[in-house]
């Protein structure tokens, strides 16, 4: 139910959070309003930018804010700060199902530099890779 602009729940979710410069992560978070508005720092919005029943949820004010440009959406914006997607039943937010999560665990898998230029945005993929191990030792100092 809803209290004081709040949804009172004791239920969680289970969502995919993603942070700038970070992997994604699943998370479970509380049913509520104010856990959503917590974890993308501020008043929230939802976007339906796919035809299945998922939303990403983000802060409204994130550009405005000039929060950290995060992940590009489709080919026409940016989404500026920490977002995260979850499914929604009816007209309420749910948790993603395992598919979902691989799914968009998969589509958000690279952190994104994101420098925006006068006609849109330049979008630089960083690739997170193991650094190679030395398979050569560094010689000894030579001794004088």
């Amino acid at each position: 139910f809803w209290e004081g602009g709040t949804h009172i729940s004791t239920e969680k979710m289970k969502v995919l959070v993603v942070r700038p410069m970070e992997l994604p992560a699943v998370q479970e978070i509380d049913h509520t309003l104010s856990a959503m508005q917590e974890l993308v720092g501020g008043s929230i919005q939802a976007l339906y930018p796919w035809d299945e029943p998922v939303a990403l949820v983000c802060n409204v004010e994130g550009k405005q804010l000039g929060l950290p440009l995060n992940r590009r959406l489709e080919d026409y914006d940016a989404i500026a700060g920490t977002f995260f997607i979850c499914g929604i039943q009816g007209e309420t937010f749910c948790g993603l199902t395992e598919q979902q999560l691989r799914k968009y665990q998969q589509m958000f898998r690279s952190p994104e530099r994101i420098i925006p230029v006068p006609d849109g945005f330049l979008c630089l993929r960083m690739k997170r890779t193991a650094s190679p191990k030395s398979k050569t030792k560094k010689p000894p100092e030579p001794e004088r």
